[in-house]
């Protein structure tokens, strides 16, 4: 009857092996393994600038890892700082997350559209900075935002600007 405790080992360690999964589950169940700033290089790339009110401007975003791989789940933040408040640019409509796993070494971007205000108008976001916020993350990076007021829509004072969904650079 050697055939009992053969099973039983075999399902001894079927158990073990399922219990060990990728989850990346952390303290409090946030993700151990989201990619972090201070973790990876955040940086604001040559800007397609809206030159007047009115127009479309483009801001790429590049993101490289520096560290273990990490995983970005959902989409970027960005926040328009105006020195007195700060806004939430809302995603791109109809955009679609994907999740990216990030070795050390891959990069990854977004891009920041936005719609030119006019300087001095009540309705325009007067933004001074832009923080970037990573899903997964509490910790953001400032930079200068130099691309001249953002246009608003609606009453809200929300700017007509959006986040695109991360795009996977190279191969």
């Amino acid at each position: 009857m050697r055939a009992i405790p053969l099973t039983v080992t075999a399902l001894a360690a079927a158990l073990v092996l399922t219990a060990c999964n990728d989850g990346g589950g952390g303290k409090n169940g946030k993700s151990s393994s989201a990619c972090e700033i201070g973790r990876v290089s955040v940086q604001i790339g040559s800007a397609s600038v809206a030159p007047v009110a009115g127009d479309t401007g483009e801001v790429p975003v590049s993101i490289t890892n520096q560290s273990a791989p990490c995983v970005l789940d959902k989409f970027p933040g960005a926040l328009l700082n105006t020195g007195k408040a700060e806004v939430d640019v809302p995603v791109q409509q109809g955009a679609k997350a994907q999740k990216l796993k990030l070795a050390k070494g891959d990069s990854t971007s977004f891009t920041i559209s936005y719609v030119r205000g006019k300087a001095g108008d009540k309705s325009s976001v007067e933004a001074k900075t832009v923080k970037i916020a990573l899903p997964g993350s509490t910790t953001t990076r400032s930079f200068p935002w130099t691309y001249g007021p953002v246009a608003s829509k609606g009453t809200q004072g929300t700017p007509d600007a959006s986040v695109s969904a991360f795009q996977q650079v190279g191969d």
